[in-house]
């Protein structure tokens, strides 16, 4: 592949979060798009002759409804025919896995995996929450590591992501995602009462595990018996607009046309691995959204960032968090400033000089593996001890 063609491929995240208004003619193209998006949205349209205009809103909301419906049910076929098992070099299979529907708190159907060692006792277990735009299924190989070290995993894929309901990459309300997180923790740990859970979070995924510790705390006050710990994986932590108008509008167009498609943010973007094939892999994966990013998903990613850099110092979860220096996607100084204020007693950092963001497909993605799992134990040895 040519160095040309690797920068095509773009990072799900960058060019979805960070629109990048480098001048004025840019700034003005972006609120003259959404001014004519919503005078079109607004104008009155003048319904087919002989039927009511309440009956031809009804059928082109049906209409779209059976849209988003026939493409979930294809993404969610894709998911299915996935092959997530591995066998040893000597033909053994170390684990079982398999797939299954979870019903979130607004009884959204949404897709999981799990992967279960097929013998010795857990360790513990890791539920993986993936990043914008992505899904479970691209975490195959980190749970083969986790396996072979006697860690049960399971994932789930967001709403509007992977196999689970919703239009490809829309995400209504990322509360919603942090409430399903916990929902589906509560279940896990319910069906293995005595072992031990972990979150991961990657990216956007890791601001969801993070605030999901947050809510955890004030609804249980048992957290640290039902949660040992959490992993962050280039947490989007800090996220800004490029500029002041955009934060000031998000909030009315995602209101408005919340759905609309934002062509006008990042178009070329950043690279988020330096590994060639694992970008082709991702941004050729049909279960990846690349398109781009809906107005309410950008929105509830501002949103979201803003009240953790606020909190910072009221996190007290265990924590192991990852980045690489590199990384243009989300900010490792964000990390660092998370590492430094969290009151949390039990808490590690590692910043990987020159990796970019998708640090599990990077080419060093064993060593970061290795990292977690050594992590992961240290934790499980520190609780043996008390």
């Amino acid at each position: 592949m040519s160095t040309a063609e690797v920068d095509q491929l773009t990072s799900g995240a960058s060019n979805r979060i960070i629109p990048i208004l480098k001048t004025l003619r840019t700034l003005i193209f972006f609120i003259q798009s959404f001014i004519f998006s919503l005078v079109i949205l607004l104008l009155p349209r003048r319904p087919a002759a002989g039927a009511p205009k309440s009956q031809v809103k009804s059928w082109k909301r049906k209409s779209m409804l059976r849209r988003e419906d026939e493409d979930t049910m294809r993404r969610r076929a894709l998911a299915e025919d996935l092959k997530m098992g591995f066998e040893t070099d000597d033909g053994e299979v170390p684990c079982r896995w398999s797939t299954s529907l979870f019903f979130g708190v607004k009884r959204n159907a949404l897709f999981c995996r799990s992967w279960i060692p097929v013998s010795g006792e857990l360790k513990g277990i890791l539920i993986i929450i993936h990043g914008l735009n992505e899904h479970s299924g691209r975490y195959a190989q980190f749970a083969r590591q986790l396996t072979s070290c006697n860690f049960g995993v399971y994932a789930m894929d967001w709403i509007g992501h992977g196999g689970s309901d919703g239009l490809h990459g829309y995400v209504p309300s990322l509360d919603h995602v942090v409430a399903d997180t916990g929902a589906f923790l509560e279940k896990i740990k319910l069906e293995n009462p005595t072992v031990p859970c972990f979150l991961f979070g990657h990216s956007t995924g890791g601001a969801v595990v993070l605030k999901r510790t947050f809510v955890q705390a004030a609804s249980y006050p048992h957290i640290e018996a039902m949660l040992e710990g959490i992993v962050l994986s280039a947490p989007a932590l800090r996220v800004e607009p490029a500029h002041p108008i955009v934060g000031a509008v998000a909030p009315l167009f995602s209101l408005v046309v919340p759905k609309y498609q934002f062509k006008g943010a990042n178009k070329r973007g950043v690279p988020v691995s330096r590994d060639p094939a694992a970008l082709l892999a991702k941004y050729s994966d049909p279960l990846v959204y690349t398109g781009p990013i809906r107005v309410r998903t950008g929105h509830e990613i501002l949103r979201l960032s803003s009240y953790l850099k606020r909190n910072f110092k009221s996190v007290s979860v265990p924590f192991f968090v990852l980045h690489g220096t590199g990384d243009k996607v989300t900010d490792p100084l964000a990390s660092q400033d998370l590492y430094n204020e969290a009151a949390s007693r039990f808490k590690d950092i590692k910043l990987y000089e020159g990796l970019l963001h998708d640090l599990l497909f990077e080419l060093e993605r064993d060593e970061v593996a290795q990292d977690i799992i050594v992590w992961l134990e240290k934790k499980l040895g520190c609780s043996i001890e008390k």
